[in-house]
């Protein structure tokens, strides 16, 4: 794979904050320390991959199609240790299974999984032997999947796209400790796998908005599971059975990023990263997520989500003893940094 580094960050927030090794050209790489840099770890993988010229050159406002399916396959490579794209993928699905695309459309067109990244997804899964008709791009309502940019499409031989709004939530509720929700239809009846693809963004209450919290459009009360923020709830969430037993993949999609005032689409917050970061781990993925936000917040002169009352307790609580959905420790982090030209 071109011009990829394996790191293990120690100190990692210490060291993103203080910006003591600057931003990659593409301005939205996560600061590395050649002295820190190791192969070997135990932990989990995080791709971080990113694409100067995704938007062309000059830059404009459209995600070039051929070149986020590149970034996808180089992504992928790095979180399963494969120079083939088709074999990364065919750890993800397989043919017969049918598959979900959960996206996260919450901050309309400006804010919102990006239409080719997902198209991109969607081609590599049919590449690894999965029916058109039997994948399905989703999100909590259709009416929001329109203002992203997505077309409902229902029936036919091609690739389904709605919102749990056109099937309903299960009656029964599903729990684990503070949680208890019915669950999107769509997820229940028509996915034996789930890649969840949502947006690297700050948020008002949580602090962060990612993988984890992405799990909240699957459900019938997220209003009820956002004070203290949205800790343990969204942990809590993330542990719901018919969740955990489909969760496959998590693609957090960094084209465009925002650093503040999420979750809804603000301009002057928001950034084109250019970059994907791809991980099996939720937690591992959020928190370097995480590290991502706090670095571009220094640079803005912004203070810390810590110092202002939003750090995201809910990572670390995905990661407790209790819950074990991944881990946020630095140490066992393998970051997977690939720069494509």
């Amino acid at each position: 794979m071109r011009n990829q580094r394996i790191a293990r960050r120690r100190d990692f927030l210490k060291n993103c904050i203080a910006g003591a090794f600057g931003l990659a050209a593409a301005d939205n790489l996560l600061p590395f320390d050649a002295a820190e840099r190791d192969t070997a770890t135990t932990g989990s993988r995080v791709s971080i991959a990113s694409d100067a010229l995704l938007r062309g050159s000059p830059a404009g406002a459209v995600v070039d199609s051929r070149r986020v399916l590149d970034l996808l396959d180089h992504a992928m490579q790095g979180v399963f240790s494969s120079d083939d794209p088709a074999h990364a993928w065919a750890k993800v699905v397989r043919p017969g299974q049918r598959v979900g695309v959960k996206v996260n459309t919450l901050g309309g067109h400006g804010l919102a999984t990006n239409l080719q990244l997902v198209e991109a997804i969607c081609e590599r899964i049919q590449g690894a032997g999965i029916r058109a008709q039997d994948i399905v791009i989703w999100d909590r309502d259709s009416a929001e999947l329109e203002r992203a940019g997505f077309r409902i499409r229902i029936g036919g031989a091609q690739v389904q796209c709605f919102g749990t709004d056109r099937v309903g939530f299960e009656d029964e509720l599903s729990s684990f400790g503070s949680a208890g929700s019915q669950l999107s239809k769509i997820l229940t009846e028509r996915c034996d796998s789930l890649i969840n693809v949502p947006v690297l963004k700050d948020h008002d209450g949580a602090g962060v908005s990612m993988a984890l919290k992405n799990m909240y459009g699957v459900i019938h009360n997220p209003n009820k599971y956002h004070p203290n923020g949205c800790d343990p709830y969204v942990a809590d969430v993330n542990m719901l059975p018919e969740i955990r037993a489909r969760l496959r993949l998590h693609i957090c999609d960094a084209t465009s990023a925002c650093y503040e005032g999420g979750p809804a689409f603000k301009p002057q917050f928001t950034w084109h990263a250019n970059t994907l970061i791809i991980s099996e781990d939720p937690v591992a993925l959020d928190y370097s997520g995480w590290q991502i936000i706090e670095h571009k917040r220094a640079e803005k002169g912004l203070k810390t989500l810590e110092s202002d009352g939003r750090a995201p307790r809910y990572i670390a609580t995905a990661a407790d003893a209790e819950h074990r959905l991944g881990t946020n420790d630095p140490k066992r982090i393998a970051l997977v940094e690939t720069h494509v030209r």
